[in-house]
Protein backbone atom coordinates (compact mmCIF):
# COMPACT_ATOMS: atom_id res chain seq x y z
CA UNK A 1 0.00 0.00 0.00
CA UNK A 2 3.05 2.32 0.59
CA UNK A 3 4.23 1.76 -2.65
CA UNK A 4 0.94 3.24 -4.26
CA UNK A 5 1.37 6.62 -5.61
CA UNK A 6 -0.52 9.48 -4.57
CA UNK A 7 -2.92 11.68 -6.45
CA UNK A 8 -1.64 15.53 -6.15
CA UNK A 9 -4.49 18.15 -6.29
CA UNK A 10 -4.22 21.42 -7.31
CA UNK A 11 -3.52 23.92 -4.66
CA UNK A 12 -6.28 25.99 -3.31
CA UNK A 13 -4.79 29.32 -1.59
CA UNK A 14 -7.39 31.76 -0.72
CA UNK A 15 -7.22 35.30 -2.16
CA UNK A 16 -5.20 33.95 -5.05
CA UNK A 17 -6.22 33.46 -8.49
CA UNK A 18 -6.86 29.78 -8.12
CA UNK A 19 -5.92 28.29 -12.28
CA UNK A 20 -4.46 24.63 -10.89
CA UNK A 21 -7.73 22.76 -10.97
CA UNK A 22 -9.17 22.68 -14.56
CA UNK A 23 -12.67 24.28 -13.20
CA UNK A 24 -14.91 26.04 -15.40
CA UNK A 25 -14.41 29.87 -13.76
CA UNK A 26 -18.30 30.61 -14.46
CA UNK A 27 -19.82 29.10 -11.47
CA UNK A 28 -22.78 26.72 -11.29
CA UNK A 29 -25.18 26.63 -14.82
CA UNK A 30 -28.68 29.05 -14.33
CA UNK A 31 -30.51 25.44 -14.90
CA UNK A 32 -28.35 24.14 -11.85
CA UNK A 33 -29.05 25.72 -8.85
CA UNK A 34 -32.62 25.49 -8.81
CA UNK A 35 -31.82 22.09 -9.12
CA UNK A 36 -30.16 22.33 -5.78
CA UNK A 37 -32.42 24.00 -3.39
CA UNK A 38 -35.43 21.56 -4.86
CA UNK A 39 -33.56 18.56 -4.16
CA UNK A 40 -31.75 19.99 -0.35
CA UNK A 41 -34.17 17.47 1.77
CA UNK A 42 -33.40 14.54 0.09
CA UNK A 43 -30.10 14.52 1.59
CA UNK A 44 -30.88 12.62 4.19
CA UNK A 45 -32.34 9.54 1.80
CA UNK A 46 -29.95 7.40 -0.19
CA UNK A 47 -29.68 8.43 -3.43
CA UNK A 48 -30.97 6.25 -6.59
CA UNK A 49 -27.89 3.59 -6.75
CA UNK A 50 -28.71 2.65 -10.27
CA UNK A 51 -29.12 7.01 -11.16
CA UNK A 52 -31.66 5.64 -13.54
CA UNK A 53 -33.38 9.23 -14.95
CA UNK A 54 -29.48 10.36 -15.01
CA UNK A 55 -28.63 7.11 -17.34
CA UNK A 56 -31.87 7.90 -19.49
CA UNK A 57 -30.88 11.25 -20.09
CA UNK A 58 -27.36 10.92 -21.24
CA UNK A 59 -28.48 7.85 -23.02
CA UNK A 60 -31.02 10.35 -25.00
CA UNK A 61 -28.42 13.15 -24.82
CA UNK A 62 -25.79 10.79 -27.15
CA UNK A 63 -28.65 8.57 -29.00
CA UNK A 64 -27.69 5.32 -27.34
CA UNK A 65 -29.79 2.53 -25.49
CA UNK A 66 -29.43 3.40 -21.37
CA UNK A 67 -27.87 -0.04 -21.52
CA UNK A 68 -24.47 1.38 -22.64
CA UNK A 69 -24.66 4.00 -20.29
CA UNK A 70 -22.11 3.57 -16.76
CA UNK A 71 -21.67 6.37 -13.98
CA UNK A 72 -19.49 7.21 -11.67
CA UNK A 73 -18.44 9.76 -9.08
CA UNK A 74 -16.38 11.95 -12.05
CA UNK A 75 -15.27 10.17 -14.43
CA UNK A 76 -11.69 9.58 -13.13
CA UNK A 77 -14.09 7.01 -10.76
CA UNK A 78 -15.34 5.97 -14.18
CA UNK A 79 -11.76 4.96 -15.55
CA UNK A 80 -11.27 3.16 -12.25
CA UNK A 81 -14.34 1.03 -12.52
CA UNK A 82 -13.43 0.32 -16.13
CA UNK A 83 -9.34 -1.05 -14.94
CA UNK A 84 -11.25 -2.96 -11.61
CA UNK A 85 -13.58 -4.61 -14.47
CA UNK A 86 -10.67 -5.41 -17.12
CA UNK A 87 -7.54 -6.03 -15.29
CA UNK A 88 -6.45 -8.65 -13.26
CA UNK A 89 -3.03 -8.92 -11.18
CA UNK A 90 0.04 -8.52 -13.33
CA UNK A 91 -2.01 -7.37 -16.14
CA UNK A 92 -1.01 -4.40 -18.33
CA UNK A 93 -2.22 -1.36 -18.93
CA UNK A 94 -0.74 0.97 -21.50
CA UNK A 95 -1.29 4.92 -21.47
CA UNK A 96 1.21 7.87 -22.85
CA UNK A 97 3.32 9.76 -20.57
CA UNK A 98 2.65 12.10 -19.64
CA UNK A 99 -1.06 12.25 -19.56
CA UNK A 100 -3.44 12.07 -16.85
CA UNK A 101 -1.62 11.69 -13.35
CA UNK A 102 -5.20 9.04 -11.84
CA UNK A 103 -3.86 6.51 -14.68
CA UNK A 104 -0.57 4.96 -12.78
CA UNK A 105 -2.38 5.16 -9.76
CA UNK A 106 -5.97 3.42 -10.98
CA UNK A 107 -3.57 0.58 -12.39
CA UNK A 108 -2.14 0.08 -9.27
CA UNK A 109 -5.03 -0.36 -7.38
CA UNK A 110 -6.18 -2.61 -9.83
CA UNK A 111 -3.15 -4.84 -9.62
CA UNK A 112 -2.13 -4.13 -13.06
CA UNK A 113 1.27 -2.66 -14.39
CA UNK A 114 1.59 0.67 -15.69
CA UNK A 115 3.52 0.59 -19.71
CA UNK A 116 4.30 4.33 -20.44
CA UNK A 117 4.76 5.08 -23.81
CA UNK A 118 6.58 8.54 -24.05
CA UNK A 119 4.56 11.42 -25.87
CA UNK A 120 6.23 12.25 -29.60
CA UNK A 121 7.80 15.37 -29.85
CA UNK A 122 4.62 18.02 -30.41
CA UNK A 123 4.29 16.07 -27.62
CA UNK A 124 0.97 14.41 -28.96
CA UNK A 125 0.21 10.89 -27.73
CA UNK A 126 2.32 8.08 -29.91
CA UNK A 127 -0.14 6.20 -31.15
CA UNK A 128 2.11 3.69 -33.46
CA UNK A 129 4.38 3.10 -30.11
CA UNK A 130 1.19 2.90 -27.99
CA UNK A 131 0.05 -0.09 -30.14
CA UNK A 132 3.78 -1.62 -30.43
CA UNK A 133 3.53 -1.65 -26.71
CA UNK A 134 0.61 -4.05 -26.58
CA UNK A 135 0.95 -7.75 -26.04
CA UNK A 136 -0.71 -10.44 -24.42
CA UNK A 137 -0.36 -9.28 -21.22
CA UNK A 138 -2.51 -6.15 -21.75
CA UNK A 139 -5.78 -5.46 -21.28
CA UNK A 140 -6.77 -1.94 -21.06
CA UNK A 141 -5.39 0.89 -23.10
CA UNK A 142 -6.21 4.66 -21.85
CA UNK A 143 -6.06 7.30 -24.09
CA UNK A 144 -7.02 10.94 -23.08
CA UNK A 145 -7.96 12.96 -26.05
CA UNK A 146 -7.31 16.01 -25.54
CA UNK A 147 -4.48 14.83 -23.61
CA UNK A 148 -3.90 16.48 -19.78
CA UNK A 149 -1.54 17.81 -19.17
CA UNK A 150 -0.29 18.99 -22.68
CA UNK A 151 -3.67 19.74 -24.16
CA UNK A 152 -2.61 18.17 -27.60
CA UNK A 153 -4.97 15.86 -28.94
CA UNK A 154 -4.68 13.17 -31.51
CA UNK A 155 -6.74 13.43 -34.92
CA UNK A 156 -8.75 10.74 -36.63
CA UNK A 157 -6.68 9.05 -38.60
CA UNK A 158 -4.07 8.54 -35.60
CA UNK A 159 -7.05 7.52 -33.60
CA UNK A 160 -8.64 5.29 -36.20
CA UNK A 161 -5.10 3.38 -36.38
CA UNK A 162 -4.36 3.06 -32.90
CA UNK A 163 -8.31 1.24 -32.39
CA UNK A 164 -7.78 -0.68 -35.60
CA UNK A 165 -4.60 -1.86 -34.26
CA UNK A 166 -5.71 -3.42 -30.79
CA UNK A 167 -6.58 -6.91 -30.50
CA UNK A 168 -10.13 -8.01 -29.55
CA UNK A 169 -8.72 -8.83 -25.63
CA UNK A 170 -8.07 -5.27 -24.96
CA UNK A 171 -9.97 -2.75 -23.92
CA UNK A 172 -9.48 1.15 -24.82
CA UNK A 173 -10.63 4.04 -23.00
CA UNK A 174 -10.73 7.09 -24.62
CA UNK A 175 -10.91 9.65 -21.69
CA UNK A 176 -12.85 12.88 -23.58
CA UNK A 177 -13.30 14.91 -20.59
CA UNK A 178 -12.38 18.05 -22.26
CA UNK A 179 -14.22 17.12 -24.92
CA UNK A 180 -16.82 20.81 -25.03
CA UNK A 181 -13.18 22.88 -25.73
CA UNK A 182 -12.11 21.21 -28.89
CA UNK A 183 -12.96 21.96 -32.21
CA UNK A 184 -14.98 19.69 -33.79
CA UNK A 185 -13.25 19.83 -37.45
CA UNK A 186 -9.80 18.90 -35.79
CA UNK A 187 -10.76 16.57 -32.41
CA UNK A 188 -12.89 13.22 -34.08
CA UNK A 189 -15.55 12.52 -31.43
CA UNK A 190 -15.01 9.18 -30.16
CA UNK A 191 -18.72 8.42 -29.48
CA UNK A 192 -19.42 8.82 -32.99
CA UNK A 193 -16.32 7.31 -34.57
CA UNK A 194 -16.47 3.78 -32.32
CA UNK A 195 -19.96 2.91 -31.23
CA UNK A 196 -20.39 -0.03 -32.72
CA UNK A 197 -17.00 -0.94 -31.42
CA UNK A 198 -17.17 -3.73 -28.34
CA UNK A 199 -13.67 -3.37 -26.86
CA UNK A 200 -13.97 0.77 -26.93
CA UNK A 201 -15.22 2.72 -23.78
CA UNK A 202 -15.33 6.53 -23.64
CA UNK A 203 -15.36 8.56 -20.55
CA UNK A 204 -17.00 11.99 -20.63
CA UNK A 205 -17.43 14.34 -17.42
CA UNK A 206 -19.48 16.87 -15.88
CA UNK A 207 -16.33 18.55 -13.62
CA UNK A 208 -15.06 20.65 -16.45
CA UNK A 209 -17.71 22.22 -19.08
CA UNK A 210 -20.75 21.52 -17.05
CA UNK A 211 -19.40 23.31 -13.33
CA UNK A 212 -19.81 20.49 -11.05
CA UNK A 213 -16.28 19.92 -10.21
CA UNK A 214 -17.69 19.55 -6.51
CA UNK A 215 -20.29 17.23 -7.07
CA UNK A 216 -18.52 14.51 -9.00
CA UNK A 217 -20.59 12.87 -11.72
CA UNK A 218 -18.94 11.09 -14.79
CA UNK A 219 -20.07 8.36 -17.44
CA UNK A 220 -19.08 5.92 -19.76
CA UNK A 221 -20.50 5.40 -22.81
CA UNK A 222 -19.00 1.80 -24.28
CA UNK A 223 -21.20 -1.67 -25.39
CA UNK A 224 -23.79 -3.19 -22.97
CA UNK A 225 -21.33 -6.21 -21.62
CA UNK A 226 -18.45 -3.85 -20.28
CA UNK A 227 -20.87 -1.85 -19.26
CA UNK A 228 -22.78 -3.70 -17.01
CA UNK A 229 -19.42 -4.89 -15.87
CA UNK A 230 -18.09 -1.13 -14.82
CA UNK A 231 -21.75 -0.73 -12.77
CA UNK A 232 -20.75 -3.89 -11.02
CA UNK A 233 -17.30 -1.89 -9.81
CA UNK A 234 -18.83 1.30 -9.08
CA UNK A 235 -19.09 1.72 -5.16
CA UNK A 236 -22.84 1.96 -4.04
CA UNK A 237 -24.55 5.22 -3.72
CA UNK A 238 -21.14 6.75 -4.99
CA UNK A 239 -23.11 9.26 -7.19
CA UNK A 240 -25.28 11.49 -4.69
CA UNK A 241 -28.93 12.44 -5.46
CA UNK A 242 -27.75 15.67 -5.66
CA UNK A 243 -24.98 15.19 -8.21
CA UNK A 244 -27.36 13.05 -10.60
CA UNK A 245 -30.09 15.55 -10.09
CA UNK A 246 -27.72 18.85 -11.12
CA UNK A 247 -26.20 16.89 -13.77
CA UNK A 248 -29.81 15.96 -15.64
CA UNK A 249 -30.11 19.35 -15.26
CA UNK A 250 -26.99 20.46 -16.78
CA UNK A 251 -27.69 18.32 -19.89
CA UNK A 252 -30.72 20.12 -20.39
CA UNK A 253 -28.67 23.51 -20.31
CA UNK A 254 -26.88 23.01 -23.41
CA UNK A 255 -26.92 26.06 -25.01
CA UNK A 256 -25.37 27.91 -21.86
CA UNK A 257 -22.31 24.91 -21.97
CA UNK A 258 -21.58 25.94 -24.81
CA UNK A 259 -21.25 29.93 -24.83
CA UNK A 260 -19.01 29.51 -22.39
CA UNK A 261 -16.74 26.78 -24.15
CA UNK A 262 -16.76 29.35 -26.59
CA UNK A 263 -15.57 32.28 -24.26
CA UNK A 264 -13.12 29.84 -22.45
CA UNK A 265 -11.52 28.76 -26.22
CA UNK A 266 -11.42 32.44 -26.96
CA UNK A 267 -9.32 33.11 -23.62
CA UNK A 268 -7.12 30.13 -24.32
CA UNK A 269 -6.14 31.43 -27.47
CA UNK A 270 -5.47 34.98 -26.12
CA UNK A 271 -3.26 33.38 -23.28
CA UNK A 272 -1.38 31.18 -25.50
CA UNK A 273 -0.68 33.61 -28.22
CA UNK A 274 0.71 36.44 -25.53
CA UNK A 275 2.60 33.46 -23.68
CA UNK A 276 4.43 32.77 -26.94
CA UNK A 277 5.06 36.53 -27.38
CA UNK A 278 7.19 36.31 -24.54
CA UNK A 279 9.35 33.64 -25.51
CA UNK A 280 7.30 30.59 -23.67
CA UNK A 281 7.08 27.24 -25.42
CA UNK A 282 3.11 26.41 -25.47
CA UNK A 283 2.07 23.55 -27.47
CA UNK A 284 -1.35 24.25 -29.28
CA UNK A 285 -4.51 23.19 -26.59
CA UNK A 286 -7.40 21.87 -27.35
CA UNK A 287 -8.68 22.29 -23.76
CA UNK A 288 -9.60 24.65 -21.18
CA UNK A 289 -5.78 24.69 -20.25
CA UNK A 290 -2.62 25.55 -21.11
CA UNK A 291 0.73 23.97 -21.18
CA UNK A 292 4.25 25.66 -20.64
CA UNK A 293 7.22 23.20 -21.42
CA UNK A 294 9.30 24.48 -18.33
CA UNK A 295 11.46 21.79 -17.73
CA UNK A 296 13.61 22.32 -15.06
CA UNK A 297 12.05 25.98 -14.35
CA UNK A 298 8.59 24.64 -13.82
CA UNK A 299 8.75 24.35 -9.74
CA UNK A 300 10.41 27.74 -10.05
CA UNK A 301 7.94 29.60 -12.08
CA UNK A 302 4.99 28.09 -10.06
CA UNK A 303 6.38 29.69 -6.78
CA UNK A 304 6.49 33.09 -8.77
CA UNK A 305 3.26 32.79 -9.80
CA UNK A 306 2.23 31.97 -6.50
CA UNK A 307 4.35 34.88 -4.72
CA UNK A 308 2.37 36.98 -6.90
CA UNK A 309 -1.17 35.71 -6.03
CA UNK A 310 -1.38 33.11 -8.70
CA UNK A 311 -1.77 29.21 -8.30
CA UNK A 312 -0.89 26.96 -11.20
CA UNK A 313 0.20 23.23 -11.54
CA UNK A 314 3.77 22.45 -11.52
CA UNK A 315 4.85 19.01 -12.63
CA UNK A 316 8.00 19.25 -11.39
CA UNK A 317 11.27 18.73 -14.81
CA UNK A 318 8.36 19.07 -16.84
CA UNK A 319 6.05 21.76 -17.30
CA UNK A 320 3.28 23.60 -15.64
CA UNK A 321 -0.51 23.48 -16.39
CA UNK A 322 -2.25 27.21 -16.37
CA UNK A 323 -6.22 26.57 -16.64
CA UNK A 324 -8.14 29.23 -18.30
CA UNK A 325 -10.17 31.40 -16.00
CA UNK A 326 -11.97 34.53 -16.31
CA UNK A 327 -10.14 37.66 -18.63
CA UNK A 328 -9.53 39.49 -15.74
CA UNK A 329 -7.85 36.28 -13.66
CA UNK A 330 -5.97 35.43 -17.12
CA UNK A 331 -4.68 39.04 -16.86
CA UNK A 332 -2.94 38.95 -13.73
CA UNK A 333 -1.30 35.37 -14.80
CA UNK A 334 0.20 36.49 -17.46
CA UNK A 335 1.54 39.86 -16.00
CA UNK A 336 3.32 37.11 -13.43
CA UNK A 337 4.06 35.14 -16.17
CA UNK A 338 5.73 38.53 -18.82
CA UNK A 339 7.71 39.31 -15.05
CA UNK A 340 9.42 36.04 -14.95
CA UNK A 341 9.84 36.07 -18.44
CA UNK A 342 11.83 39.28 -18.13
CA UNK A 343 14.19 37.96 -15.82
CA UNK A 344 14.20 34.23 -17.16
Amino acid sequence: MVALPAYVPGRKVPGAVVLASNESPFGLLPSVAGVLASHLAGVSRYPDMGATRLVEAIAAHHGVEPARVAVGAGSVEVCGQLAAAAVETGDEVVFGWRAFEAYPIITAVAGGHAVKVPLTGTHVHDVDAMAAAVNDRTRLVFLCNPNNPTGTAVGVDDLRRLVDNMPEHVLVVIDEAYREYVDASVVPDAMELFADRPNVAVTRTFSKAYALAGLRVGYCVASPDVAAAVRKCQVPFSVSGLAQEAAIAALGDAEEVARRAKLTVGERERVRSALTDSGFDVPPSQANFVWLLLGEQAADFAADCLAAGVVVRPFAGEGVRVTIGLPEENDRFLAAASTWAAVH
